[in-house]
C-alpha cells in the first residue's frame, strides 16, 4: 500500500495501529506549514516540519535540505508513537511533494509501513471531512533503525556516472529551472550534465491527485529508454521534489531508482563541479 485515498484513511482514523503525519510546508515560508497545522489538521495527525524533522544541519557544502542522521529520524518517529507494525499516512497540500520525503525518508531507515494521502488536505477538506486544531499527545513508540545506503547517490556517485549510458539522473524542478532561465532558490542556474526533465508535477491530476499508475508507468519508461531503475537517480533543488518523481516511479512499477539527497544546491556548492544549460 502506498497510496491511501481520502475514504480508507477516513475509515481507519481509529486504527491504533495508524498514524498521520502532517507535512505541510512552503519553502519560501517556512513557519507556514506548522502555522496551518495549528489552524487545522486531520484527527490525530502529528506535525512532521519539513526543515526541523525531514532534514539534517546545513553546513553550507550539503544542500538545503540535507539528511539527518538516521537515528535522529528514527527517534523522531518513535516520538511521535510509531512502532514496528504502525502504518504511516503522509499528507500535505502540494501534491504529495513533502509527504513523499517522509514516505522516502521511513522506508530509508527500515521502515516500510508508510504510504501517502492521495490528495492530501485539499481533497479532504473538499470532501467536508473533520478537521481539527486538537495536537494529540503521543505515546513513545520504538523505532528500529536499519538504514539502507544504497538508496541514496551522494555527489562523488553522480560525479560519476555522468557520460555512462547505462545510468540516468533525473530533475524534478521545472523546465525554465532545468534549462537554467531562472533560478530563485540557489546561487547558480543550469543543471548536472546528462540529467534529464521530469517536473514533479507532471504526475498529477488537476485536484492533486496522483495519475494512474499505468500512464505513469509508460511516461517513466521513455525516459528511462530501457534502463534498469536501479540505475536511476532523482534529484531537484534540495532533495524534496525529487522523492515525489521517485515515489511516482514505485508506484508505477518501477522500483528501485535512488535518490540525489543534496540535489542542485548541494550541487553548486563546489565550483569545480560541472554545469549545464539550455
Amino acid at each position: 500500500m502506498m497510496l491511501v485515498s481520502t475514504a480508507e484513511l477516513a475509515a481507519r482514523l481509529n486504527d491504533p495501529t495508524l498514524l498521520v503525519f502532517d507535512c505541510r510546508h512552503d519553502l519560501a515560508d517556512t513557519a507556514k506549514g506548522e502555522r496551518l497545522y495549528r489552524a487545522g489538521h486531520i484527527p490525530g495527525a502529528r506535525f512532521a516540519g519539513v526543515d526541523r524533522d525531514l532534514s539534517g544541519p546545513k553546513d553550507g557544502r550539503n544542500g538545503r535540505h540535507p539528511l539527518p542522521a538516521p537515528e535522529v529520524f528514527g527517534a523522531f518517529l518513535a516520538g511521535a508513537g510509531v512502532k514496528a507494525d504502525t502504518t504511516i499516512v503522509g499528507y500535505d497540500d502540494a501534491g504529495g511533494l513533502y509527504a513523499a520525503r517522509l514516505w522516502w525518508m521511513a522506508r530509508w531507515i527500515g521502515h516500510a509501513r508508510v504510504a501517502i494521502l492521495d490528495g492530501g488536505f485539499n481533497q479532504w477538506q473538499a470532501e467536508g471531512r473533520a478537521v481539527t486544531t486538537e495536537i494529540p499527545v503521543p505515546r513513545p513508540g520504538a523505532v528500529t533503525v536499519r538504514t539502507d545506503s544504497s538508496q541514496v547517490w551522494t555527489a562523488a556517485d553522480v560525479l560519476a556516472r555522468i557520460g555512462r549510458n547505462e545510468s540516468l539522473l533525473i530533475d524534478a524542478r521545472a523546465a525554465e529551472r532545468y534549462r537554467g532561465e531562472v533560478e530563485p532558490l540557489d546561487p547558480v542556474a543550469g543543471h548536472i550534465p546528462g540529467a534529464a526533465n521530469r517536473f514533479y508535477k507532471t504526475n498529477l491530476n488537476a485536484d492533486l491527485t496522483l495519475r494512474p499508475a499505468a500512464e505513469l508507468r509508460a511516461e517513466f519508461a521513455a525516459i528511462l529508454a530501457g534502463r534498469n531503475p536501479a540505475e536511476v537517480g532523482h534529484q531537484c533543488g534540495s532533495g524534496i521534489t525529487a522523492c515525489a518523481n521517485l515515489f511516482a516511479m514505485e508506484y508505477a512499477g518501477l522500483a528501485g531508482s535512488k535518490l540525489y539527497a543534496g540535489s542542485w544546491s548541494e550541487w553548486v556548492s563546489d565550483p569545480a563541479r560541472p554545469v549545464a544549460k539550455g
